[in-house]
């Protein structure tokens, strides 16, 4: 079984600094949820400094969210300095299969660039690997291919690892899949989320570059458990979002032996 504490452990011991070119709607709280684990977030957007930022992170969390032409242009910019670097990449294809100009851009950008990990709900990486199926805006749609193959055949096709977010979270390689059952229903109530995910993801694979694979799946494991304990004290979405970033904060205060406990992580 995976040592998910190794992974968190990791990211405090490291405190990468993450390259974000994201989503306008939830730019603060991806930031703050990365400020929360102890890493050092950057949201630099211009396509002047994308490059030279992205040369300077551990890591570059990409998120098409609220795209336009030049954002995109300045995710590529990003995305090769990165790889010159050989920092990781995440890719959260939001809103993949509700606009064809997403869809377009998502393969711009998969095509231009090396892409690590791609993120997405089921509907979004169904529609990235190909399938015809429809995304809600940005809440995932209908599915009824197993998750698993697809993300499984989508990161062969990519050499990447897949991140499948959802009641189950799916992480992928040609090889391997990990399932990862932590997180609370309370996460689909709060805008942003799946955006903190993303933020995460690239956090952990920041600090460990070595098991993408792995540390994909710790820092969904980590969020989800900190989701369930925020869940626990909560009285709706607003007070939820404040304590899921302050769970993010005291997970530091859990030890080994806590996570293990905690995290139901299988495959």
């Amino acid at each position: 079984m995976m040592d998910v504490y190794a992974y968190l452990k990791a990211v405090h011991d490291r405190q990468p600094l993450v390259h974000h070119i994201t989503n306008w709607v939830t730019i603060y709280d991806c930031a703050q949820a990365v400020k929360s684990l102890g890493a050092s977030p950057v949201m630099a957007h211009a396509p002047e400094e994308a490059a030279d930022m992205a040369s300077l992170a551990a890591a570059v969390a990409l998120n098409i969210g609220t795209l336009t032409d030049e954002v995109v242009e300045a995710m590529k910019l990003a995305a090769q300095a990165a790889n010159r670097k050989g920092a990781p990449v995440v890719l959260d294809v939001c809103g993949a299969g509700a606009t064809p100009y997403r869809d377009r851009k998502n393969i711009e950008l998969l095509d231009e660039t090396r892409i690590d990990v791609i993120k997405g709900n089921a509907s979004e990486i169904a529609r990235i690997a190909g399938r015809d199926v429809h995304t809600k805006g940005v809440d995932a749609g209908h599915v009824a291919d197993d998750l698993q193959k697809i993300a499984m055949e989508l990161a062969a096709e990519r050499a990447c690892v897949v991140a499948v977010t959802g009641p189950i979270d799916i992480v992928a390689d040609a090889q391997r899949a990990i399932s990862i059952a932590n997180g609370h229903e309370m996460m689909t109530r709060v805008v942003g989320t799946g955006c903190m995910a993303t933020s995460l993801i690239a956090t952990f694979v920041g600090a460990s570059p070595g098991n993408l694979l792995e540390a994909a799946a710790a820092a969904l494991a980590c969020y989800g458990i900190a989701g369930e304990i925020a869940a626990g004290k909560a009285d709706g979405p607003a007070s939820y979002k404040t304590l899921l970033l302050d769970e993010l904060y005291r997970l530091s205060q859990l030890d080994a032996k806590s996570i293990a406990t905690r995290a139901r992580v299988s495959g």
